[in-house]
């Protein structure tokens, strides 16, 4: 009787594993520092590997012992007591967590029809083609548990026979493939309804949308994941159905990015703040990522996405790379993140903009990163398609960049008010991130002013020189009437700044005037036949005239309170005049000889010493502003002429 008949079980003493047949072993084969202590003939009929190895060993006697060792068997001591149970005929349990791995240590042991009809090869063949690839729960559990036999189990063409079939039913409605539908998900019987404890409760669930199958792809390895990904490219599968496949696994791997991405409630300002956690820990991840395999996932995330544009698309990359920047991630692909992110700048947002700064920077945020960006978005724009280079009989609010630009421009805007409070900012940053934009990119520059307000605002210690490099980058005749009004009071802003603003702020209010005057002429003109039988006082009022006889009444009341604030400059101004002229009588009615030259309104100082402490003393009653204006000359002469500018105000 052979020992396959007197089986009765296989049992473990420490490091060795037995097999009671009632008859001692002959054989003994090692794995992985584990012994099997069995018998010859089971094994011999039907491994060919071990046929051939035992006739190599010239090894006589019937009872003779002979030792074997197995070097670099697929799935270990565990896999090849699965071999040995089939062997010796017991009941083997095969799934579809250990198919892999039992077709690849059949294999190795060339346990094929030759020596045994129905050999371990046929019957795992015949069970992952008639079971597993039918079934999408055991597609995805083959696919987890084949990374220890991963490179045996490409060649034998396991991986891309499963790896297909799951590709074709991502194609294909889940509901046609056999429930549970999905692995990790809701328990759906054939007929659709929700199951409990596998019974019917007559609830119906939503039907499955395109991204039903995300989450279980998502336990799978970053390797198997990247080939997963590739092979549903050849099936045709949409980009953007892969690409949201690529996103909930970073988002699910890598640190802060899922927060980042679901958005934050309350403050913020605060939450921008938060203390990034490294932690992984979450209850549907399998495992934690080293920071290593985190950066290898997404290089890996990064040259599989695809070339793809919206707005959380945008938003992802933005979370990406500020990833990037708290792993230490190469340049290179940090330079790749930017440029992909310029591509699209104008979907972006303010708050996915403000990345802070993870190096050794002095700055709160990264503005060299952003800047970057920026020049990134101008290039991608090509020249001929820039507003300032289109003819003029093309509108420009109707050209296909001017939209992007403008709303690049006002986002840009509202980066740098945020980042102004910054005291570690330097001008120069400050200066290369507004001109970094071309100018046609910004129909009034409010939000730019703005901006350099708070900047001025939180760094007191300015030069004049600095404050008046950044107020150049401006274009004084962009401020809208409001800007003119808030900037003419600005003491942060340098006197000649002012009074540049001033005088543009005239120009506007002359060609408010000279609006009023064209309505005003135009409600008095006689009308216009045109044919067909319309008038046309008719036509302009069908395009807006309601709209117009409204901005106009809105100038009218800009106008008096322009014409309020002159008349309270010129009192001002007067006022000073008046007291110089008492202070330098008093002081020369003192002297033996006469200090001062009266010429017009105006005071010739002999001596800089002595002038300059009469204007001192004269500025106690006035304001900061006036005290300035009076101290040099050059400067009460524009004061001067921009007196005499009001004049049609008189």
């Amino acid at each position: 009787m052979s020992p396959v008949a007197k089986v009765s079980e296989f049992h473990r003493e420490g490091n060795d594993w037995f097999c009671k047949t009632g008859l001692s072993s002959d054989i003994t084969v090692v794995v992985d520092d584990v012994k099997f202590h069995l018998h010859k003939f089971p094994l011999v009929s039907k491994c060919g590997k071990l046929a051939r190895m035992y006739e190599d060993s010239n090894i006589t006697g019937k009872e003779s012992l002979w030792t074997t060792v197995l070097e670099e068997f697929p799935g270990g001591a565990d896999n090849f007591l699965i071999v040995a149970r089939f062997c010796y005929g017991t009941r083997v349990d095969i799934n579809s967590k250990n198919i892999v791995s039992t077709h690849c240590a059949a294999d190795y042991l060339e346990m094929t029809n030759e020596y045994g009809e129905d050999n371990l090869i046929s019957q795992v063949e015949t069970f992952l083609h008639k079971h597993v690839l039918r079934s999408w729960k055991d597609c995805i559990l083959a696919l987890q548990s084949c990374n220890p036999v991963l490179k045996t189990a490409e060649k034998l063409q396991t991986i891309p026979k499963i790896m297909n079939a799951v590709s074709t039913m991502v194609c294909t409605d889940p509901s046609l493939f056999g429930w549970p539908m999905m692995m990790y998900g809701t328990l759906q019987s054939p007929g659709g309804s929700i199951l409990w404890n596998g019974i019917n409760t007559g609830a119906r669930m939503r039907s499955a949308g395109s991204d039903w199958w995300y989450e279980d792809v998502s336990y799978l390895s970053v390797d198997l994941f990247k080939r997963l990904i590739k092979t549903m490219e050849t099936k045709g599968i949409r980009a953007e159905s892969l690409a949201g496949a690529m996103m909930y696994y970073a988002r699910k791997y890598l640190p802060g990015l899922g927060r980042w991405q679901s958005g934050t409630s309350g403050d913020s300002s605060k939450s921008r703040r938060r203390v990034v956690s490294f932690s992984l820990a979450t209850a549907s991840s399998p495992s934690s990522m080293s920071p290593v395999d985190q950066i290898a996932l997404l290089e890996t995330i990064l040259s599989l996405l695809p070339e793809k544009r919206g707005r959380s698309f945008c938003k992802f990359l933005l979370g990406l790379l500020r990833v990037a920047f708290i792993l230490g991630v190469d340049g290179n692909s940090v330079k790749k993140l930017e440029k992909r992110i310029g591509m699209q700048l104008e979907l972006a947002t303010l708050e996915n903009l403000l990345i802070l700064n993870y190096s050794d920077s002095e700055t709160l945020y990264n503005v060299d990163c952003v800047e970057r960006i920026i020049c990134h978005f101008v290039s991608s724009l090509s020249s001929s398609q820039l507003p300032e280079f289109s003819p003029p009989s093309l509108d420009p609010v109707t050209s296909p960049t001017s939209v992007p630009l403008r709303k690049v421009a006002k986002m840009v805007d509202n980066y740098m008010a945020e980042v102004a409070s910054d005291v570690n900012l330097k001008p120069n940053k400050m200066r290369s991130l507004a001109a970094a934009l071309p100018e046609s990119s910004r129909p009034l520059y409010d939000g730019l002013y703005r901006a350099f307000d708070i900047y001025f605002k939180e760094h007191p210690w300015l030069s004049e020189r600095d404050k008046e490099q950044l107020c150049n980058i401006m274009d004084y005749q962009r401020l809208s009437i409001d800007a003119c009004a808030h900037a003419s009071h600005n003491d942060r802003l340098p006197l000649r700044v002012v009074l540049q603003v001033l005088f543009f702020e005239q120009m506007h209010l002359r060609t408010a005037l000279a609006g009023g005057l064209n309505v005003t002429n135009t409600e008095t003109a006689p009308a216009v036949t045109i044919p067909g039988g319309r008038t046309g006082q008719e036509i302009v009022q069908r395009d807006g005239w309601v709209t117009i006889v409204r901005q106009n009444q809105v100038l009218k009341v800009d106008m008096q309170k322009m014409r309020s604030r002159v008349g309270e400059l010129e009192d001002e101004f007067q006022s000073i005049k008046q007291e110089m002229k008492k202070r330098v009588s008093k002081s020369s009615s003192s002297m033996s000889s006469p200090r001062l030259v009266k010429l017009g309104c105006k005071f010739l100082l002999p001596r800089a010493s002595d002038a300059k402490n009469d204007t001192v003393h004269s500025s106690v009653s006035s304001t900061p502003r006036s005290a300035t204006a009076d101290q040099t000359l050059p400067h009460s002469s524009r004061h001067s002429k921009h007196r005499k500018s009001f004049s049609f105000f008189g």
